[in-house]
């Protein structure tokens, strides 16, 4: 996300980890959401509603509600990787943005194309054996991580424009201001005291 933006990470260890943590659990539990989303359905549903004595209603509820509850907790993910993971402060935090949206209808497509490539033209059975459903879910994490990507850099290259519109000098590097830059200049000083190092070195061997 840092390349994306153009800007180095400056947040020291102790406050960048303590970010990276939050952000994995956040997503980790609320891919966890979607996945049992997913799975309850069918005879799940079925025999809730006969528990509580709605039939074959509870059943279509679910079928009708499930997928805006997932669409929010996609939204939720985005809006948080997309304003925790880089090291430029975003103007204000944004539930969706037009990357966002960029990076969902990418992963649903891709998805659905992956989907019925692997289930009509694939042979990773045949190559990989009990394998197969590991190099398939490898494969779908990098499509998915490509979507991200994408949306991100689309929101990067928006942020660009506004700034090129508000006449600041964003041609070569996005000008949002970094969260911290105390990693960033420590490892400049350290680099301008190697260089010195080396350039006197050079000079005292050439004289």
């Amino acid at each position: 996300m840092n390349r994306v933006y153009e800007i180095d990470e400056g947040r020291p260890f102790w406050k960048l980890r303590p970010v990276q943590l939050l952000v994995t659990l956040v997503s980790v539990l609320l891919v966890t959401v979607a996945a049992v989303i997913l799975v309850v359905s069918g005879p799940v549903t079925d025999a809730v509603g006969r528990a509580l004595g709605v039939g074959d209603a509870a059943q279509t509820a679910w079928n009708i509600v499930k997928w805006p509850v997932l669409a929010v907790v996609v939204v939720v993910i985005l809006a948080i990787l997309y304003h925790a993971a880089p090291n430029a402060r975003q103007p204000r935090f944004r539930w969706i943005s037009l990357g966002a949206v960029v990076a969902i209808v990418i992963l649903a497509v891709a998805t659905a194309a992956f989907g019925l490539y692997v289930a009509n033209f694939s042979s990773y059975d045949k190559t990989y054996g009990s394998l197969a459903g590991v190099i398939i879910f490898l494969l779908w994490l990098w499509i998915v991580n490509n979507a991200l990507l994408f949306g991100a850099e689309f929101d990067a290259e928006l942020e660009r424009g506004r700034e090129l519109q508000a006449g600041i000098e964003a041609e070569e590097e996005i000008q949002l201001p970094p969260r911290d830059t105390r990693k960033s200049d420590k490892a400049a000083a350290k680099e301008a005291k190697d260089v010195e190092e080396g350039r006197r070195l050079r000079e005292r061997q050439g004289g």
